[in-house]
C-alpha cells in the first residue's frame, strides 16, 4: 500500500524515530501503525544493546522534590552535547519524578515502571538511544525524606545535593546543599567517619611522623593534631562554610538551632573510568593499518 506523509509524521510523533526509519517500518508493516511502532521498538532495543558496552560518563544530575520527600538521580549519556538535548533532559526529569512518585529508586526495578505517557522507563530509554545515537543509562537514584526542612542545589546540572534539616528554614537548607555540592564532605560529623578509614589515616600519619625522629609523646601530639585537621576537612560540620569561610558549617547550624539529619551528593561520572581518546594516535594507527594492508 502507499505510505503517505501524514502516516510517517504520525508515527514519528508517536515514536520519536527518524522520518526514513518510520517510512521503512511502515512499508515493512504494510501501513499498520501499531506493527510499525513495534518494529521500531525492536530496532531501538537492538541499537541500545549494541551501544550498551559504550562508556556513558557524561549526563545530568536532576532533583525532584515534593513536600517532605526528594529524589536525586544521575542519568548518563556519552557526551555533554546529548546531556544538553531537550529530549534527554525531559527523560531525566521524568525518571526522577517517577522515582519520587513510586518510591522506587533501584534502577533495574525502576526500568519496569510506567511513565505518565504510558511507556515503561526501559522503553523510553531505548527509544531515546535510537533518537540521539548514544548510550543512555539510569545510573543511580537516592531518596531523602525529612521531618523538618529539605533543601537542594544543582551546579550546572553536573553536581547536585539534597539535604534534610531538623529545624532551620529553606534558605539555610539550600545554603547547606550548595556547600555540600561545592565542598564534597564525606559525612555529617566525626561519628559518620568509618572506623577503618580513620584508623588507616592515623596509621599513615603516624608512619610519617615517626620519620621525623621525634619522641613518641611528640609524635602522638603531631598525629592527634593532624587527625583533628583531617576530620575538619572531611566532615560537613567541620568545614569552613563556602559562602563565609570565617565560620564553619557547624557554627552556622548551631546559630540557627538546626542540625543536618542526612544528605546525598551526586557528581556526574564520578567513579566511572572514561576512555581518553588521542586523536593523533588514532590517525597514525589508521595510517599504519592502511600501510600494512597495502603491503599484503
Amino acid at each position: 500500500m502507499s505510505i503517505s506523509a501524514s502516516m510517517v509524521k504520525a508515527l514519528r510523533e508517536r515514536t520519536g524515530a527518524g522520518m526514513m526509519e518510520c517510512k521503512k517500518a511502515l512499508v515493512e508493516a504494510n501501513g499498520d501503525a501499531d506493527l510499525a511502532a513495534e518494529i521500531l521498538r525492536k530496532s531501538g532495543q537492538a541499537k541500545a544493546d549494541k551501544k550498551s558496552g559504550r562508556v556513558a560518563a557524561d549526563g545530568r544530575v536532576v532533583v525532584a522534590v515534593d513536600g517532605d520527600g526528594a529524589v536525586i538521580a544521575e542519568i548518563n549519556s556519552e557526551t555533554d552535547f546529548v546531556a544538553k538535548d531537550a529530549n534527554f533532559i525531559g527523560f531525566a526529569e521524568a525518571v526522577a519524578d517517577l522515582a519520587l512518585k513510586t518510591g522506587v529508586v533501584e534502577p533495574a526495578e525502576l526500568a519496569e515502571q510506567t511513565l505518565p505517557d504510558g511507556r515503561k522507563v526501559e522503553t523510553a530509554r531505548t527509544e531515546l538511544i535510537q533518537k540521539v545515537g548514544e548510550n543512555i543509562g539510569v545510573r543511580r537514584l537516592s531518596r531523602i525524606e525529612a521531618a523538618g526542612v529539605l533543601g537542594h542545589y544543582t551546579h550546572g546540572a553536573r553536581i547536585g545535593a539534597v539535604v534534610a534539616l531538623e529545624a532551620g528554614d529553606e534558605a539555610l537548607a539550600r545554603d547547606i546543599a550548595m556547600h555540600i555540592t561545592a565542598s564534597n564532605p564525606v559525612c555529617i560529623d566525626e561519628a559518620g567517619v568509618p572506623a577503618e578509614e580513620l584508623e588507616r589515616e592515623r596509621r599513615i600519619l603516624t608512619e610519617q611522623a615517626l620519620e621525623s625522629g621525634k619522641p613518641a609523646e611528640i609524635v602522638d601530639k603531631m598525629v592527634n593534631g593532624r587527625i583533628a585537621k583531617y576530620l575538619k576537612e572531611i566532615t560537613l560540620v567541620g568545614q569552613p562554610f563556602v559562602k563565609d569561610p570565617d565560620t564553619t558549617v557547624g557554627k552556622l547550624l548551631k546559630d540557627a538551632g538546626a542540625t543536618v539529619t542526612s544528605f546525598v551528593r551526586f557528581e556526574v561520572g564520578e567513579g566511572i573510568e572514561k576512555k581518553v581518546e588521542n586523536f593523533a594516535e588514532e590517525v597514525m594507527k589508521q595510517i599504519e593499518d592502511a600501510k600494512h594492508k597495502d603491503d599484503r
